[in-house]
């Protein structure tokens, strides 16, 4: 973003840490009013605190994204406070250890799916409407570069990232009469806490080469600072190392 975009309205779902939460952090910092969400209450108002303390303040609204009524009454109070939406990022996503075809059951199956596509849906279903009645707006979804190069991130992540493809496109095409753009952004290896519910640790001399979640708030800072007039579909993001 730059100077034409201070006082956008930007709801950043999945604030609460990793990409999410850089992402609220430097849409506050570029001028944006943020209103971040996310399960964790606790970690919301960590993340509230350390705005304010930036001279960054921002709104926070906790929220469980695969619950219909907790993501309407979001954009519901978010619309309440500044009148519209023009940006929508949906960073919010989980994966599980066990995450083998041989070791995923239909209930974790169902719990992955709701938490990183669903909840899109969801999200995507309630701010459609606002955008709209305002001219138009920007959704941005985080998936994953496991949908260029497979890899053993597991099928239920894999399956659900593709996914978002799918709805990011489509929302697009037939939104864009109504000046609703979509971009889905495919970060490679980050080094975010949900490598921890890898079954394996993965090396520190890795880490060190993955990209930071710093890097994918820039880019999300880059696709909504262009004019309406134009639009990324998709963004590829990888670490230049590995």
């Amino acid at each position: 973003m730059n100077s034409t975009d201070t006082g956008k309205i930007a709801v950043v779902v999945g604030a609460s840490s990793g990409m999410g939460r850089a992402i609220a952090a430097a849409l506050a910092a570029a001028g944006a009013h943020v209103v971040a969400a996310a399960r964790r209450e606790t970690a919301l108002r960590e993340l509230q605190q350390e705005a304010e303390s930036n001279g960054h303040p921002l709104e926070i609204i906790p929220v469980d994204t695969t619950v219909q009524g907790d993501v309407e009454r979001l954009i519901e109070e978010t619309v309440a406070k500044f009148g519209r939406i023009d940006l929508l990022v949906y960073a919010t996503g989980t994966n599980i250890p066990d995450r083998s075809l041989d070791a995923l059951s239909p209930d974790t199956w169902e719990m992955m799916l709701s938490t990183n596509l669903t909840g899109a849906f969801l999200c995507t279903r309630a701010v459609v409407p606002v955008m709209r009645k305002g001219g138009g707006g920007l959704i941005v979804y985080l998936s994953t570069g496991a949908v260029q190069m497979p890899d053993v991130s597991g099928v239920a992540y894999q399956a659900s990232k593709h996914g978002l493809t799918g709805l990011a496109h489509g929302t697009r095409v037939e939104e864009k009469a109504n000046g609703i753009r979509t971009t889905i952004i495919f970060p490679g290896l980050c080094d975010t806490e949900i490598l921890d519910k890898r079954p394996t640790p993965t090396p520190r001399e890795v880490l060190d080469q993955a990209l930071q979640p710093q890097d994918v708030a820039d880019a999300v800072l880059f696709v909504a600072g262009l004019p309406a007039r134009a639009v990324v579909p998709e963004l590829q993001l990888f670490p230049s190392r590995l």
